[in-house]
C-alpha cells in the first residue's frame, strides 16, 4: 500500500499530511497527540488503507508542518482546530470518521462542534473529553502552571515534560513489554521538540489546555445532540488519561463501545493489531453501506 506524503497551504502555513487509500472509500481523519505527529499513525495507515481513505495531518509546530514562532502564530487549541478545519475544507472532506488521540481530542471535538454533519463516527484512543479521565497526580503540576505561568518552578516543571527521558517514558510506561516499543517513535518526536523555539510552542499549548476542560460541556452537548457512533479503544495504563475517561463517553453517547487495552498512552505502539481489528469491525457495522 502506497502512502503519499503531501503538503497543503492553509492560511499561509504549510501543513504536512499523509494520505493513503482510494478517495472513493470512506474517509478516516487521523488527529495525533502530544508530542507526536502523523508519524504515530505510520503503521495504522497501511493497515486501514485497503478499506478506507486515510488522511493524517501534522498540526503547526508538530512533525513536518511549518513551525511559526509564538509571535507569528497564537498557539491555542482553538487556532489549531481552525487550521485543521481549513485543511479539511481545502481537501474537500465532506464526510469522515474522526480518530482522536490526546491533543487530537480537543482539536477534533472542536471540528465536531463546528461541523457535526461531517462526522460519521468517532474513534478515540486516549483522547479525553471528561474530567473523570484526568489523572490528578499527573495534572497537578500542569494545574500549578495554569495558576501561575510566570513562576520559575512551574515553568521548569513544564519544560521537564519536553526532555528526552520524558518523551520515551510516555511511550513505554504502562506497556506490557517496553522492549517492543520502537525507539524510532519517541526519537522522531524529540527531534521536533528540540527544534529552536518549539519549547515555547509547547508551553503555550500546555497553558491553553485549561480551555479544553472548559469546553467539555460543549462537547458533551454535541455528543448528546448528534449521537455519533463512538469506539473507545483506550490504553488503560495511561499516565495522563485514566480508564474512567474512557467509560465516561457512555454517559452521553447511546452507541459508545468501550474497550480497555492493557497498554499505555500510545496504544498503537503495542496493540496495533487489536486496534485495527476493532476499528475495521466497528466502522463496517456503523458506516452507511453504499
Amino acid at each position: 500500500m502506497i502512502v503519499l506524503h503531501k503538503t497543503a497551504t492553509v492560511n499561509g502555513l504549510n501543513i504536512f499530511y499523509r494520505e493513503a487509500g482510494s478517495k472513493d472509500r470512506p474517509t478516516i481523519l487521523l488527529l495525533h497527540g502530544f508530542p507526536s505527529s502523523s508519524h504515530m499513525f505510520r503503521n495504522l495507515i497501511v493497515r486501514l488503507a485497503d478499506s478506507y481513505h486515510i488522511i493524517a495531518p501534522d498540526y503547526p509546530g508538530f512533525g513536518n508542518s511549518d513551525q511559526p514562532s509564538t509571535t507569528e502564530f497564537d498557539y491555542t487549541f482553538d487556532n489549531l482546530a481552525h487550521v485543521i478545519n481549513g485543511f479539511v475544507e481545502q481537501l474537500g472532506l465532506n464526510k469522515y470518521s474522526l480518530y482522536v488521540h490526546d491533543y487530537g481530542a480537543p482539536v477534533g471535538f472542536r471540528l465536531m462542534v463546528m461541523h457535526p454533519e461531517r462526522v460519521q463516527a468517532i474513534i478515540t484512543q486516549n483522547g479525553n473529553a471528561y474530567e473523570e479521565g484526568l489523572i490528578e497526580a499527573t495534572f497537578k503540576p500542569i494545574m500549578e502552571y495554569w495558576r501561575d505561568a510566570a513562576d520559575e518552578t512551574n515553568r521548569n516543571q513544564m519544560l521537564g515534560l519536553l526532555k528526552p527521558e520524558l518523551t520515551k517514558f510516555q511511550y513505554v510506561n504502562g506497556t506490557r513489554n517496553p522492549e517492543a516499543i520502537s525507539p524510532d517513535a519517541y526519537k522522531m518526536d524529540q527531534l521536533v521538540l528540540d527544534q529552536p523555539g518549539n519549547s515555547e510552542i509547547q508551553l503555550a499549548l500546555f497553558y491553553d489546555y485549561q480551555n479544553n476542560i472548559k469546553q467539555y460541556p460543549v462537547w458533551h452537548e454535541s455528543f448528546r445532540s448528534y449521537q455519533p457512533p463512538t469506539l473507545v479503544a483506550w490504553g488503560k495504563n495511561d499516565i495522563f488519561f485514566g480508564p474512567a475517561g474512557a467509560l465516561a463517553f457512555q454517559k452521553d453517547l447511546k452507541d459508545a463501545e468501550v474497550h480497555l487495552l492493557d497498554t499505555g498512552h500510545f496504544p498503537l505502539e503495542e496493540d496495533l493489531e487489536a486496534s485495527v481489528a476493532l476499528i475495521k469491525r466497528f466502522l463496517a457495522d456503523r458506516l452507511p453501506k453504499d
